[in-house]
């Protein structure tokens, strides 16, 4: 199991939203890049970067923030946010993102979520955000009428590389993660399943370290992290312990 710590971008700075909602944003961080180089110290193998501001624009808007993380560390990372065409896909993954998360455009343009993934094997992720059970898209701004295990299926011959699902409900008020729905999207798909939205603390970690959570391939861990809720190095001992490997 590989835990993410979560680089969320807002207007270049480290921020944490609650549910979503950009009018509610915590600044962690003025240095994203000395946020990741922090991560890195602590451990961990593999950054999770959201650019905000991106999500909701449709194209980058944090690139230079995301550039300097990319300079300032040499584990894999992860980026999601304004990844709707296939130039902003070779682009990001030229500059060395690791794996790009395609969210908004696996619902309104899933052709592109195929041709990407063909393209580069591997690298890309399908990023699904839910509220009450339906795939959310523009930033969270507007729900669909798919719900998850509809849209993670569309993807199951696609070679994608993993599903990141968020509840969005949780995501941002330390609630514990949404495992049931996560679970059932897991048993729904081939695809190997990231659960994002509401981590808490240790006690998650011991929760996805279960034998009948073997199917998760991860999480994603936020807000707990910052408020120091979650001591990674006791998080990633037990992971550890547990045999679960860190990196993708």
């Amino acid at each position: 199991m590989i835990l993410f710590p979560a680089i969320d971008l807002k207007q270049g700075q480290c921020v944490r939203l609650v549910r979503g909602d950009m009018n509610q944003a915590t600044v962690f961080n003025d240095d994203p890049a000395a946020q990741a180089q922090t991560f890195v110290a602590q451990g961990f193998e593999y950054l999770h970067v959201v650019d905000l501001d991106g999500a909701f624009a449709g194209k980058p808007v944090n690139a230079e923030a995301v550039s300097a993380i990319l300079a300032a560390c040499k584990i894999p990372l992860q980026l999601g946010g304004g990844i709707r065409d296939m130039a902003t896909i070779e682009g990001w993954l030229a500059r060395g993102v690791s794996r790009v998360i395609i969210g908004t455009a696996a619902v309104r343009d899933p052709s592109l979520v195929r041709e990407a993934a063909r393209l580069n094997p591997g690298r890309v992720a399908v990023g699904i955000d839910a509220r009450n059970g339906l795939v959310a898209v523009e930033g969270w701004a507007e729900v669909s009428q798919l719900t998850a295990a509809e849209l993670g299926k569309r993807f199951e011959d696609a070679g994608v590389a993993a599903i990141i699902y968020t509840d969005i409900a949780r995501d941002g008020v330390l609630a514990g993660l949404n495992l049931d729905a996560t679970m059932a999207l897991a048993e729904a798909v081939d695809i190997p399943v990231i659960a994002s939205g509401g981590f808490a603390s240790i006690d998650d970690v011991r929760e996805l370290l279960k034998p009948e959570r073997r199917k998760l391939a991860g999480a994603i861990a936020g807000r707990a992290l910052y408020d120091g809720r979650i001591d990674p190095a006791a998080a990633l001992a037990l992971i550890r312990a547990a045999g679960g490997k860190r990196n993708a």
